[in-house]
This record gives structure tokens, C-alpha cells and sequence, in this order.
């Protein structure tokens, strides 16, 4: 079916952070994604459930062209088919307060539910919200995590994994592990110890010598990956690499993770619809 993920809107005057503008890539990654995804399974689950561990203030306007689109979580409920329920959460104050106010003026028809507050300590209240499910009233869910720095901690996604659930992931590897690496070495640092839910990290960091030392994110991104290998997901055989517009910098990877291969080829599918830039960084084949 076909849908624009890109969604511009007028100024409502509510809060309205501000963003890049290859964010655009990845709101149409997103949107792209949650498109055949609901299409593809309407006819095969009784229910499915898009989860948004960091939501934002539902808007977002682009620096370089002061223009306003719907963000990750609002394209997400503009699908033609939408999801059966929508649970959103974000911390901050003045982006929950924007994010509740559009939820409630544009989209009051659609189940959604908002949890205020971190993602990692509130994701017990997001399993609660998830619909129940059983034989005859089955589940698919599908979570976006799209934090700013490495501050998600794998205990979340892997509470959220215990069950059925597709995930795309944003890793802020060149963003934050690069510009940061001096901090997170220091021993009395936890950030990747939560982050890759590996204690002895620094250990295997070392003990792979020259290989990893001089490429950080690759050691994160491969660590990362069998991580969710053991609980039972597909490897993620494309990672897509997103740069700056005007420097061509590395700043973030997209990773697509599911149990089942039918979603990585939904996934595979919708690579030809996005910005040539969003090349395929990493190959774990």
C-alpha cells in the first residue's frame, strides 16, 4: 500500500525540537518499515503493537530548511493500517507534554498509550501495556529505539525479547562510543557495561588486540550483535549507516533485529526505498 512516511505539518506552536536533516532518512526507514509491516500482517495476527521507547515531542523541525514533519512515533500513526495499539514513552518534560497534546488532537481514535519517564526503568510498565494475547488472540509487536547516546541498557531490550518482537535500534556508535571512548575506558564507567550487558568488556576489548583497538564501533557493533543471538534473533545481515549531509561524517547505525526471517525480509525490501546515503555500513556475513 502505498504511503509517504514523509509528513510535513504546519506549526501548532507546541513544542518542536529541533533536528537535522538526515533525520528525514530515518523517519522514512521507520515509516517504510511499520508500512509493510502492518500491511504484510493484518491478515495473519489478531493483534500488532508499535512500541516507541523514545518518542520525542511527536514533531520535529529540520535546522537547514525550518520545515516541520511528523517524527518516528506520529508516521507510526499515520500508516494506512495502523497498529493495533501504540505504546510511546519519552523522559523529558516538554517533549511528553507536546507528545500528548498531538497523540490527543490528531489521533484520538487509535489505542495509544503514553509512559512518562526513562525507558529503562519504566519498561516493566511497558510490558503491562502491551495487549494480552493467547491462543486465538495472537501478538506482533514491533519496537523503535531511537535514544540519543548509548543510554539504553540491554536488560530493556532483552525484558522486551523474551517474546515475539521485531526491533529496529539506533546505535549511536560514531555519535557517542567514538567521541567518548577515554570516558567509557575508565573502569569505574558503566555506560557500555549496561549498554552491551557485558561486565568483562574492557577484557575482550583488549584481548583482541590491534583488530578492535582501532575501530571501537566495530567491537560495539559485533558485541552487540550476539548479544541478541542469544536470545534467539536473526543475525542482522545489513546495517544501515547513516551520515552527515554536508561532511559525509559516520554518525549512527539503523539495526534491524526479529526471530523469524519473514522480517528480515520485509526489512530487505524496503532498502531500495531510502536515500542512496543509507548504504549498508556494516556486513555481518
Amino acid at each position: 500500500m502505498t504511503f509517504d512516511p514523509s509528513i510535513e505539518v504546519a506549526d501548532d506552536k507546541l513544542f518542536t525540537p529541533e533536528v537535522r536533516k538526515w533525520s528525514l532518512d530515518k523517519y522514512k526507514l521507520v515509516g517504510n518499515y511499520c508500512n509493510i509491516f502492518t500491511t504484510g500482517m493484518k491478515f495473519k495476527w489478531n493483534q500488532m503493537a508499535y512500541i516507541d521507547l523514545f518518542a520525542g515531542a511527536g514533531h520535529a523541525k529540520i535546522k537547514e530548511s525550518g520545515k516541520i514533519y511528523r517524527n518516528s512515533a506520529l508516521i507510526a500513526m499515520s500508516l494506512p493500517i495502523p497498529f493495533t495499539k501504540y505504546i510511546l514513552c519519552e523522559q523529558d518534560e516538554e517533549r511528553f507534554k507536546a507528545l500528548e497534546q498531538r497523540v490527543k488532537r490528531d489521533f484520538p481514535h487509535l489505542n495509544c498509550e503514553l509512559i512518562k519517564g526513562d525507558s529503562n526503568q519504566n519498561i516493566e510498565k511497558v510490558i503491562k501495556a502491551l495487549p494480552a494475547f493467547g491462543k486465538g488472540n495472537t501478538l506482533l509487536p514491533f519496537c523503535f529505539v531511537d535514544p540519543y547516546s548509548l543510554n539504553l541498557k540491554f536488560s530493556t531490550i532483552q525484558s522486551l525479547g523474551k517474546n515475539l518482537m521485531d526491533f529496529l535500534i539506533l546505535q549511536a556508535l560514531h555519535m557517542d562510543a567514538n567521541r567518548n571512548f577515554e570516558a567509557y575506558i575508565k573502569e569505574e564507567n558503566t555506560t557500555i557495561s549496561n549498554y552491551l550487558g557485558i561486565t568483562n568488556w574492557r577484557e575482550l576489548f583488549e584481548k583482541n588486540g590491534e583488530s578492535y583497538r582501532k575501530d571501537f564501533v566495530k567491537f560495539l557493533s559485533d558485541q552487540y550483535q550476539e548479544q541478541m543471538v542469544k536470545l534467539d534473533y536473526q543475525k542482522a545481515k545489513h546495517v544501515h549507516h547513516i551520515r552527515s549531509n554536508d561532511k559525509n561524517l559516520p554518525l549512527y547505525y539503523l539495526a534491524f533485529y526479529s526471530k523469524h526471517e519473514r522480517g528480515l525480509d520485509f526489512f530487505k525490501k524496503i532498502q531500495t526505498t531510502i536515500n542512496p546515503q543509507l548504504g549498508l555500513g556494516l556486513d555481518f556475513e
